[in-house]
């Protein structure tokens, strides 16, 4: 006996069909069906002689694999596998695969991977992440003027982007973002500003007056609209910011617990001084940052909440458990991936716009 595997045109010559017919039964069509009755004998004759399909095959056939595509900024980030786990589990349920790509904010990366993915035939790309901004573009966010070199770069990234994945989607894939969208294509977005917003003021009513904030990176517009949302509330509460309190730094840990030291060294406030020149509470607009500023102030002899009050923002599930609990904006990330998927895939309508809800806890006891 042969041991070479089972070719379809030995599956058609048993079931007596034509090759076409039996790999139209057997890989799908994207444009022709088969008679039941004759898709049932190919389908016996094929288990029968133990025929296995060619995936590739089967996605020439169909148009389109059974993969979906995710790209992330960092999958280290909680943020990030937040997202990757709720698409992973709701890709599952409709029969695909989940390929993952973590650009580590490079727009070439990201350009990269969906070009891998349409030649790839996936079914459908979901982009998750913050959308570049020019620095100085948004108020509240303390940077130098952008240069012509640097929007001219941004333009061309944004537009190469958006071409990228409305081809993709003309040629019948699906396309979602999660946070910002990307032209006019599907997005599931967070009103980052609003959620800021509302944090600003049910920490102005349990009483605090003075603010700072770490802010994240300038470049990335998740930063400068949760940045923006609280300063601007602030500012129409009647207690503005000072500009030595609004502090940049990285997205991560180590930014938050490098931003709140240098808050703390600008202020002259790394001491337990009765009368300390620091603000009552720091916002840090993530959940991660927010974890390095309270380290920060730790190691500076201080204490949260005591000395200073720290909040965050997403309410990241593996963080629930710092102590003292985080005040934050939680952000349902498991309805957003469950959203993002179901309208790459065509099965929502319309994308939708998510507004998160402050939880106040103990990092920021009422004052």
């Amino acid at each position: 006996m042969s041991d070479a595997p089972v070719t379809l045109s030995q599956v058609a010559r048993e079931a007596g069909v034509s090759l076409a017919t039996a790999s139209r039964a057997i890989n799908g069509s994207a444009t022709r069906s088969v008679r039941q009755d004759l898709r049932e004998r190919v389908l016996e004759t094929a288990r029968r002689l133990d025929y296995s399909p060619d995936p590739s095959a089967q996605a020439m056939a169909r148009g389109r694999t059974s993969a979906l595509g995710l790209v992330v900024h960092d999958i280290a980030d909680p943020y990030f596998s937040t997202i990757a786990a709720g698409v992973t589990r709701a890709a599952e349920r409709e029969g695909l695969i989940v390929t993952l790509s973590s650009t580590e904010h490079s727009p070439g990366r990201e350009l990269a991977f969906v070009e891998l993915a349409r030649r790839q035939r996936s079914r459908a790309i979901i982009l998750a992440g913050s959308r570049a901004v020019l620095p100085g573009v948004l108020p509240g966010v303390p940077s130098g003027p952008p240069s012509g070199e640097a929007a001219a770069r941004m333009e061309s990234d944004a537009k190469a982007l958006e071409s990228a994945l409305t081809s993709f989607r003309e040629a019948g894939g699906g396309v979602a973002t999660i946070g910002q969208g990307v032209g006019d294509l599907p997005v599931v977005e967070i009103d980052n500003a609003g959620g800021a917003g509302d944090l600003a003021r049910a920490l102005h009513e349990i009483g605090y007056r003075s603010f700072g904030v770490l802010t994240g990176p300038t470049g990335l517009r998740t930063a400068a609209d949760r940045t923006t949302g609280f300063l601007d509330t602030l500012a129409a509460l009647g207690c503005p910011a000072l500009d030595r309190d609004v502090v940049d730094g990285a997205f991560t840990r180590d930014g938050g617990y490098d931003a709140m030291t240098r808050l703390l060294s600008r202020t002259g406030a790394a001491t337990a001084d009765p009368e300390p020149n620091r603000p009552e509470v720091v916002f840090a607009v993530n959940d991660v940052m927010a974890v390095g500023a309270m380290a920060a102030v730790r190691d500076a002899g201080l204490s949260v909440p005591d000395d200073v009050a720290v909040a965050g923002f997403d309410d990241i599930h593996t963080l629930r458990d710092v102590s003292p609990g985080l005040t934050t904006v939680r952000i349902p990330l498991d309805e957003v991936s469950e959203a993002a998927t179901m309208l790459a895939l065509g099965a929502a309508a319309s994308g939708a716009v998510v507004r998160g809800e402050v939880v106040l806890r103990d990092s920021t006891p009422r004052r």
